[in-house]
């Protein structure tokens, strides 16, 4: 009996509760030692599924200012001052290890006066003269040796000019090169390097490079963050500002231009002026302002009800897994985290690398705003963008609507725009060369885009093929080489070559540019030699579209 009795104590101990519901109890322990059995080195990822339209990084200091800032009829100007010593700090880490952080700044815009914003050096190749290289204008990686300038080992279109990964070959990808060299190509129909044009030899075809120097900070490309130590704080809404590339009489009017065909269009582009701007005790340099593509930009997008996405200048459209965080490191979100993530891009990659041709054409509208990609790959085309999101520099953003859950693709950093041959036509490649701002015709290989499975293998696995194929992205390649968008693409591109060159508007829209940067200072000899160039592209690309039945019909 004294067991029984113990064993009563011992029940009695036990909650009620327990005691009335132990079975369930029971099973739910059962359960749970189940899962960690045949569930236990599984990963569980969280996916977000909240359609919120608020961002929870507000703006609570919105600094109005005197003027707009991105009024391009008026004269703007920006100074910069910061301690010397944090500036040479934060010189020496870029130039030791290529970090690039913030120092403190007190910026007057406009004359408004804001104090500690943070300040920081951005791009990437276009920075590679402050570390002891030369530097080009655009945006991904630095070009391997040989690749800038003339071809490593002397022979053009050598093994250094397939591995400059930026046009410098003198072909084109694609099957079956002419002239020498395997250059680059950017995705359409396979037909292979038919009707390429030699252009440059293994070089750069006369790019411009800027030789930055950390004793000309006004020269230096900038990004502006007004909130970096204000929480909060915002300047007319922007809370970034990017100074682009290029001073005075290199200051890229290339770019402007591309921005204001690009909005007139209808689609999405970042706003611009030109400015006067000062650092220090520093003369004062002709710069190119332009808003950034951030937190803020993004919520433009789609009315507020989209989510945008950044490519990473070192990251690749590869398909790694499913879960979501996996492919941070080559998007960034920029606005409404906490209540979505990156698991529609990565169903995106998932579908875009391992469909068929035949699945592709079938189902790419269920993923993608077919009518709104069509018109970016023709605008990209048109505008002569060496550096679109199958370029080095992978500028693009990807902008998935909260309503149709489809995406959208939109172009940012224009630097290398108008660079190639102006005779190209929609189904030629884009490559590098001519003059910068402006190009001269024959400068750069082009050729048939595409490259068939090969370079949409290659693509897929990276965002950018191999030798041959290395300016691909899977979205593009398949769509170009599918005959099933021939229609969406050719009208789109008859569209806007209408609205861009047929209209007179890129001639018009030069000159009221040129004039905007002259009022800012940039009345050069230098200046005037680049406006004419630019303008000689412009008259030799309408003039060559014109002829071109597939673009008048």
């Amino acid at each position: 009996m004294p067991s029984a009795k113990a064993g009563r104590r011992l029940r009695d101990r036990l909650p009620v509760r327990l005691r009335h519901h132990w079975k369930p109890a029971t099973a739910l322990g059962v359960g749970l030692a189940a899962m960690v059995y045949f569930l236990g080195d599984a990963r569980i990822s969280p996916y977000v599924t909240s359609s919120s339209r608020v961002e929870a990084d507000a703006i609570t200091d919105n600094v109005q200012g005197t003027v707009d800032l991105y009024d391009t009829s008026v004269s703007h100007s920006i100074q910069l001052a910061y301690q010397q010593t944090d500036f040479d700090k934060m010189m020496k880490e870029f130039k030791d290890d290529g970090t690039k952080d913030y120092i403190e700044a007190d910026l007057t815009i406009d004359g408004v006066y804001l104090n500690d914003v943070g300040i920081r050096l951005k791009g990437n190749s276009t920075l590679s003269s402050l570390r002891g290289a030369k530097g080009m204008p655009g945006g991904g990686r630095d070009m391997p040796q040989g690749g800038q300038g003339a071809p490593a080992g002397g022979a053009p279109g050598g093994a250094a000019g397939k591995e400059a990964g930026a046009g410098t070959g003198a072909g084109a990808a694609g099957k079956g090169q002419q002239a020498g060299g395997q250059g680059q190509g950017q995705g359409q129909k396979a037909a292979g390097g038919q009707g390429q044009k030699a252009g440059g030899k293994g070089g750069m075809g006369g790019m411009m490079q800027f030789n930055l120097s950390a004793k000309k900070p006004e020269e230096l490309p900038w990004l502006v963050k007004v909130d970096e130590y204000v929480e909060g704080r915002a300047y007319q809404g922007e809370r970034e500002i990017s100074l682009r590339p290029g001073s005075n009489g290199q200051v890229p009017a290339n770019e402007a231009l591309s921005l204001s065909l690009t909005d007139e269009s209808g689609q999405k582009a970042e706003r611009y002026a030109f400015t006067k701007l000062k650092v220090n005790n520093r003369p004062a340099a002709t710069r190119l302002m332009v808003e950034a593509p951030d937190t803020d930009y993004a919520d433009d997008v789609s009315g507020g009800n989209a989510v945008l996405y950044k490519a990473r200048a070192s990251g690749s459209f590869e398909y790694k897994s499913d879960d979501p965080s996996d492919y941070e490191t080559s998007f960034k979100q920029l606005n409404k985290k906490g209540s979505q993530d990156l698991e529609p891009v990565m169903k995106l990659i998932k579908w875009a690398s391992k469909a068929s041709d035949k699945e592709f054409a079938r189902d790419l509208d269920t993923y993608v705003d077919v009518d709104s990609f069509a018109k970016y790959v023709a605008s990209q085309n048109l505008l002569l963008n060496f550096d679109d999101m199958a370029g080095p520099g992978k500028n693009y953003l990807l902008s998935y609507d909260l309503d149709t859950k489809k995406f959208s693709v939109l172009g940012w950093d224009y630097n290398l725009t108008f660079s190639g041959d102006a005779t190209s036509g929609p189904d030629d490649s884009v490559g590098m060369g001519g003059g910068m701002p402006g190009g001269a015709p024959g400068g750069a290989a082009q050729g048939k885009q595409g490259g068939g499975d090969a370079d949409a293998d290659a693509g897929a696995k990276g965002g950018m093929g191999g030798m041959g194929g290395r300016m691909q992205h899977v979205l593009k390649s398949k769509f170009l080489d599918s005959d099933a968008f021939d229609g969406v693409y050719q009208k789109a591109y008859g569209e806007l070559y209408q609205k861009f060159y047929g209209s007179g508007t890129a001639a018009k829209n030069l000159k009221q540019i040129a004039d905007q940067a002259r009022k800012a200072g940039a009345d050069s000899k230098e200046f005037d030699t680049a406006v004419t160039k630019l303008q000689k592209t412009v008259t030799d690309r309408n003039a060559a579209l014109a002829k071109n039945k597939k673009v008048t019909g």
